[in-house]
């Protein structure tokens, strides 16, 4: 069913006017066409002079530019300029609009110059990272070694590697530190994005492609390959095997 607009609704405040449940009907009104924030605003990008709903928009476009002396990327605390979506209005950057009164993002942080409406992300600040992460200030700690926020449950059991997270992911070489996507830390220290250690072991790759050691408990493997020597071996010589058909 259609979320209803906030202006329909008696009562709503200036400041909550607007609020997107991001329904097809709502992203037509308003324009948005960020597949990555839920906010009430654009940026102006500095480096190009050109608005888009966040910087992973424009870098994404200005990664496909035909030159590839043109592509670059946003650096987040260069921003100056936001496009409220609401009264198209531009204004310096702020939680709330300057002209309509209204809320352009739940979580707002001045220093990323970062919107989002998602708060169940537990965003926030890391002043060490210099950037916004997610997941939740009291579930994560800033290991000064590693340069980067870890979970707070591998604190005092994880293998330190100076700015592990500062590298490039070595399976798809998409930059780590900044990342949107979910990034694992293997057991040697080294860092990749999950979904690449997932596809890892859909190959039946268990070690770590920067140091060779494994890369986490892999003895459910060494049980699967000793049952297929022993499936193997057993039929090529006719022998049944409980559970398998013998070779007839």
């Amino acid at each position: 069913m259609e979320e209803q607009d906030s202006a329909a609704r008696p009562g709503t405040k200036a400041k909550d006017f607007g609020k997107l449940k991001h329904g097809a009907r709502a992203r037509a009104r308003f324009g948005v066409r960020c597949e990555h924030y839920r906010r009430r605003c654009k940026i102006r990008a500095p480096c190009c002079n050109q608005l888009f709903p966040c910087r992973h928009c424009h870098n994404e476009a200005a990664s496909s530019l035909s030159n590839p002396n043109d592509r670059h990327e946003l650096v987040r605390q260069d921003v100056k300029q936001v496009l409220c979506l609401i009264c198209n209005t531009e204004q310096q950057v702020a939680r709330v609009c300057s002209n309509c009164g209204v809320n352009m993002g739940e979580y707002f942080c001045d220093m990323c110059k970062f919107y989002d409406d998602e708060t169940e992300k537990g965003q926030f600040h890391c002043q060490q990272c210099g950037i916004c992460r997610v997941g939740g200030r009291e579930n994560f700690f800033h290991c000064k070694k590693c340069g980067s926020c870890y979970p707070v449950g591998i604190r005092d059991n994880h293998s330190c590697v100076e700015n592990s997270m500062k590298n490039f992911c070595p399976v798809c070489y998409e930059y780590l530190f900044d990342s949107i996507k979910a990034t694992k830390i293997l057991k040697c220290g080294h860092t990749m994005h999950m979904d690449c250690f997932d596809d890892m072991k859909k190959q039946n790759m268990y070690r770590c492609p920067i140091c060779s050691k494994t890369m986490g408990d892999i003895s459910v493997f060494w049980k699967l390959l000793d049952e297929e020597i022993d499936r193997s071996y057993c039929h090529a010589r006719g022998i049944p095997i409980r559970g398998f058909n013998s070779l007839q």
